[in-house]
Formats: C-alpha cells, sequence, structure tokens
C-alpha cells in the first residue's frame, strides 16, 4: 500500500480499515491517491475475509478535503467532455456492495463527499464540521450535490452548496439533518465505528449485502440520471482555472459555524 493509503484487515472481525494517509495535506485525494482508492475497492471486492469496511482520515483536522489543489488535471478540448479522476474513488462506483462505514474525524469538504456519497452511513467525531467551497472558487457543485442530495433534505444541500467557505455544518447540525448517524467525542470515533461494523460483519454475508444492493437500488434512477447531467453542468459553470486560483488566493478565511 503506498503512502497515502493504509488497509488494515482484522479477519477475526472481518473489518478492514482504510484510511486516507494524507494529514499534512488535510487528507487530500492527489492522482496517485485516487487510482489507489479505486484499485482497494476492487481488491476488496474478492477478498472474503473482509465482509465490511470503516473509511476514515489520518489524524483529527481532517477526513479528507476532496481533490488537492496540486493535483493537474489536463483536459480534453471537446465542451462535451470532462475528465474528472474523483469519479471511482467510491466504493459503489467499483461495484463493491460489502457495507461501508465513514468514520469523519474533522473536516469534510467538496470532494470528500464523494467518498460520504457511497458510505451506507456515516459516524463523526463531535468537532466534524462539512461544507462546500466550489461556488466560492466559482465552480459548479454538481457532482457534490447530487450525491448529498442522497443523504440530506433538499434545503440543507443548498445551503451547503450555496454559502461555500463561508460557512460550516457542525456536526451536531448534520446528525440533526441526517447526514450523519451517531457522534461521538473524537477519542471514540474509531472505537465507535469498529463495534457498528463488527457488528454489520458477524451477520451472514449474502445477507448483508442483498441488503446493501437493495437500499441502492432505491437510489438509482434519480442519482444515474443527475450524475449525468453534473458534467455538462461543470462545464458550462466553471470559471477559468486562472479565476480560480485568484478567487482561492484572495478568499477570507473566515467563516460561520452552525
Amino acid at each position: 500500500m503506498p503512502a497515502g493509503l493504509r488497509l488494515e484487515r482484522d479477519k477475526d472481525t472481518g473489518v478492514a480499515v482504510l484510511t486516507l494517509d494524507r494529514p499534512s495535506r488535510h487528507n487530500a485525494i492527489d492522482l496517485p491517491l485516487a487510482a489507489e482508492l479505486s484499485a482497494t475497492w476492487r481488491e476488496l471486492r474478492h477478498d472474503d475475509t473482509v465482509r465490511a469496511v470503516v473509511l476514515t482520515g489520518a489524524g483529527d483536522r481532517a477526513f479528507c478535503t476532496g481533490i488537492d489543489r496540486g493535483a493537474e488535471v489536463p483536459q480534453p478540448s471537446s465542451p462535451y467532455s470532462l475528465d474528472d479522476p474523483l469519479l471511482t474513488v467510491g466504493p459503489k462506483a467499483n461495484d463493491l456492495w460489502k457495507p461501508v462505514l465513514a468514520a469523519v474525524n474533522g473536516m469534510a469538504c467538496g470532494g470528500a463527499f464523494y467518498l460520504l456519497g457511497e458510505a451506507e452511513f456515516v459516524i463523526a467525531a463531535e468537532h466534524a464540521t462539512f461544507f462546500d467551497p466550489h461556488t466560492t472558487y466559482g465552480m459548479v457543485s454538481a457532482y457534490e450535490t447530487v450525491h448529498m442530495a442522497q443523504r440530506m433534505p433538499f434545503g440543507e444541500v443548498a445551503r451547503t452548496a450555496l454559502m461555500g467557505t463561508a460557512e460550516r455544518m457542525s456536526a451536531r447540525r448534520a446528525y440533526e439533518v441526517g447526514l450523519v448517524s451517531e457522534l461521538c467525542p473524537g477519542a471514540e470515533l474509531l472505537p465507535t465505528a469498529l463495534r457498528a461494523a463488527t457488528t454489520i460483519a458477524s451477520h451472514p454475508t449474502e445477507a448483508v449485502q442483498g441488503t446493501v444492493r437493495a437500499l441502492w437500488s432505491t437510489k438509482e434512477p434519480s442519482r444515474t440520471h443527475s450524475l449525468a447531467l453534473a458534467p455538462h453542468l461543470i462545464t458550462l459553470g466553471n470559471t477559468p482555472t486562472e479565476h480560480q486560483a485568484s478567487l482561492f488566493t484572495t478568499r477570507s478565511r473566515d467563516h460561520r459555524l452552525r
């Protein structure tokens, strides 16, 4: 496992812990990490000793802050094409139907929603926060809002996306609106997630995976349609990269926590 991703498997419990391990970069995803995430999910499909997965981030400052701003992603010239390295970082995009629990231990923003959007449920530390910086930087929040619209009320998703970096959703508010299923002190986050994952992994695996598949089938029609529109909205609505960079360097660091 390369630097940037850590996988630990417990064959006794059937639980694997997958850790985004770039704490100095707030566990942001660069291109090698994006590729390794996809490869790891597909590897776990074939590992029958793993029956449930806990996904978390290293350290206590961030779960994940999305795509690393240092990553260079060349784009095709066609307005009908968009290359997004985050499209395949989640378990469902890689046809993994083993249950995945996300343990959020700090900031979760932007591209982190690709991961949270494909987890079965989310457990969060009390100091966790959630926000979407796209509009602040002149970027369309498309994939992120589609994923979050499957997990939160419409108004909460809209507010999170449209307020940009000016406002962050607290873990308490995320729990109130249903994004988070359980809150706990930071030191208890991983043990809490492991307890839930161990219980799930103890059940007959065919029944568990069938239940996961049934749950996701309820989302597929609207989710598939919305995700198909996302690249066109991004191509149309994103400001030029030079303007995005200017907005990033001149933005206010202040924000309101709600």
